[in-house]
C-alpha cells in the first residue's frame, strides 16, 4: 500500500517533478500550491490531467506555506480523507539574486519565511499526527549551497538553506523516539530544468545594487555562467524526484540521512560528510546514539 504524501511548493520545478515521481511509484500524493484558483490554476489543472492520463493519485491542494491557517487546513483535509499522513516533502523555497547589502531587512526576512519558517508551519501541523501514529517520514529538500563552493550574489538564499539544514538536523533527533524518520536530499546547482533562477527575487534597493553593478556586473554574469558550466550537459533535475521516490519506498530504518544529487560536485558532500560524522560521534559519546535512528 502506498504512502500518503504531502509535497510543498509543488506547482513547478522540483516539487512538480517529485509529485509525479511519487505518484508513479504508487503513492497518494498531495501537491501543495497556493492560489490554485488563479495564479496556479494552470499548474493544478495540468496535474489533474496528468493523474487522469497515467491513472495515478496526484491531487493539487491549496496550501500557502506562509499562512499557518492554510497549512493547517490542508493537513486536516488530508488526514480527514485518509486517517493519516505518512510523508512530508519540505520543498517550498525561493531564490534571490543580487548583492546582500541591497536587500532590505524585510526582503531577507521574507526569504527566511519561505525557505525556513514554512517548514516549521508544516511540521507544527503534521508532527502531531505522525507522533500519534508513531511513524512518519520528513524529507527535506536542502542545497549544496549550505556547505559547498558557491558564488556570491545569492547570499540570502544560501543563508536560508543553511538555516533549514540546521533545523532538519535538530528535528531529526527530537522526533526519532516517536518513530519518525528524517532524510535530507541535497541537490546541486541545477541551472536548467527548474524555475529557480528565472523566478529569483531581486533587491529593492536599486541605488545600492547599481553601485555594485558598476564594479561587479561582468563578474556576476561570468561567475554564474562558470557555475552553470561545471554541471555536465546531461545533468537532469528529474533525478532529484527519482531519488525522493526511491527514499520513500525504502523500509523504515534503511533510509540514508542524506542523499546527494550534485552533478557539478561543488564540494558540499565532502563537508557534509565530515559534519555528519562529528554529529554522530557526539551522540555516541554522550550516550544518546538511539536518537540517530527512528524508533521501530
Amino acid at each position: 500500500m502506498g504512502s500518503i504524501v504531502l509535497v510543498t511548493g509543488a506547482s513547478s520545478g522540483f516539487g512538480a517533478m517529485i509529485t509525479r515521481s511519487l505518484a508513479g511509484s504508487g503513492h497518494v500524493v498531495y501537491a501543495g500550491m497556493r492560489n490554485t484558483a488563479d495564479r496556479n490554476a494552470r499548474a493544478a489543472a495540468d496535474l489533474g490531467a496528468y493523474a487522469a492520463e497515467h491513472g495515478v493519485q496526484a491531487h493539487p491542494i491549496e496550501l500557502d506555506v506562509a499562512d499557518q491557517s492554510s497549512v493547517d487546513a490542508a493537513v486536516a483535509q488530508i488526514v480527514d480523507a485518509h486517517g493519516r499522513i505518512d510523508v512530508v516533502v519540505h520543498n517550498a523555497g525561493h531564490m534571490t539574486l543580487g548583492p546582500v547589502e541591497a536587500f532590505s531587512v524585510e526582503q531577507i526576512a521574507a526569504v527566511y519565511d519561505t525557505n525556513v519558517l514554512s517548514t516549521q508551519r508544516v511540521n507544527r501541523a503534521v508532527l502531531p499526527h505522525m507522533r500519534r501514529q508513531r511513524d512518519g517520514l520528513l524529507v527535506w529538500i536542502g542545497s549544496t549551497s549550505a556547505r559547498g563552493g558557491t558564488p556570491p550574489w545569492l547570499g540570502p538564499y544560501f543563508a536560508a538553506k543553511a538555516a533549514e539544514d540546521a533545523l532538519a538536523v535538530s528535528i531529526a533527533a527530537e522526533v526519532s523516539r516517536f518513530g519518525i524518520e528524517s532524510t535530507i536530499v541535497v541537490p546541486g546547482s541545477f541551472t536548467t530544468g527548474t524555475n529557480h533562477y528565472a523566478h529569483a527575487g531581486h533587491p529593492d534597493d536599486e541605488t545600492t545594487a547599481k553601485q555594485y553593478d558598476d564594479l561587479y556586473a561582468a563578474a556576476i554574469d561570468d561567475l554564474l555562467a562558470k557555475q552553470a558550466a561545471l554541471s555536465p550537459a546531461d545533468a537532469d533535475p528529474g533525478e532529484v524526484a527519482r531519488q525522493v521516490a526511491t527514499l520513500v519506498g525504502l523500509p523504515k530504518g534503511q533510509r540514508p540521512f542524506r542523499v546527494y544529487i550534485d552533478p557539478a560536485q561543488d564540494g558540499a558532500e565532502e563537508v557534509f560528510r565530515i559534519g555528519d560524522r562529528i554529529h554522530r560521534d557526539f551522540y555516541r559519546t554522550v550516550g544518546y546514539e538511539d536518537l540517530l535512528h527512528p524508533a521501530p
